[in-house]
């Protein structure tokens, strides 16, 4: 065989078997840890009314993590959240100068389609409750927490047979009471869609 067909048919090679290694089966019993980075979008520009002001709550970027378990082949459940996302605000329009942090947690009952099977790729959807925790307010102002239902759907792609890259999105329902000395002055409509990517390490 000549060196110029021998050369692509070597790496074909290689690369067929590193595929093959980096297959996985995801099983019941399954331990996986996630950890990444996301950016999240509350939906929309119009976020609900502060004081009779146009609220709009600005985007953030902030570090993600999970824990699962499987019960099965195919059926788990995972804990994730994220760190405090720290969010802008805009009153009717103009920079207001003000923020407050917002800390999701979201139990889900995840399904992987794929579960069992060796596959170097393996997608899942999850389905769940979100609390989300709202600190950092400015002075006077309280945003109530919030419990909600969230989704998500996410890939994760084999490098080894424990360690795969991790991609995500998911969407929360989250509405809050914006409340000042116990009395409602206006209400927050987030409903964040969160988009992110890291690892996943399964044991």
């Amino acid at each position: 065989m000549r060196t110029t067909r021998l050369i692509p048919a070597i790496a074909l090679a290689a690369g067929c078997s590193f595929a093959s290694q980096a297959a996985l089966a995801y099983g019941a019993g399954d331990i996986v840890v996630r950890g990444g980075i996301a950016k999240t979008e509350p939906e929309g520009s119009d976020n609900g009314n502060l004081g009779g002001s146009k609220l709009t709550i600005e985007g953030e970027r902030g570090f993600t993590y999970g824990f699962g378990y499987l019960f099965t082949d195919r059926l788990g459940v995972e804990l994730n959240g994220s760190e405090a996302f720290e969010h802008g605000l805009t009153l009717d329009g103009a920079s207001s100068g003000l923020s407050v942090e917002r800390m999701p947690v979201n139990l889900m009952a995840n399904y992987y389609p794929l579960g069992g099977l060796d596959s170097p790729v393996q997608p899942y959807a999850g389905v769940g409750v979100n609390y989300t925790r709202f600190s950092g307010e400015p002075s006077g102002v309280d945003v109530e927490s919030t419990y909600g239902a969230v989704g998500q759907l996410g890939v994760d792609l084999a490098v080894t047979r424990n360690l795969m890259l991790n991609g995500f999105a998911n969407y929360a329902d989250v509405s809050a009471d914006i409340e000042s000395r116990g009395a409602q002055i206006g209400e927050a409509e987030v409903d964040p869609v969160t988009v992110g990517g890291g690892v996943t390490y399964r044991f």
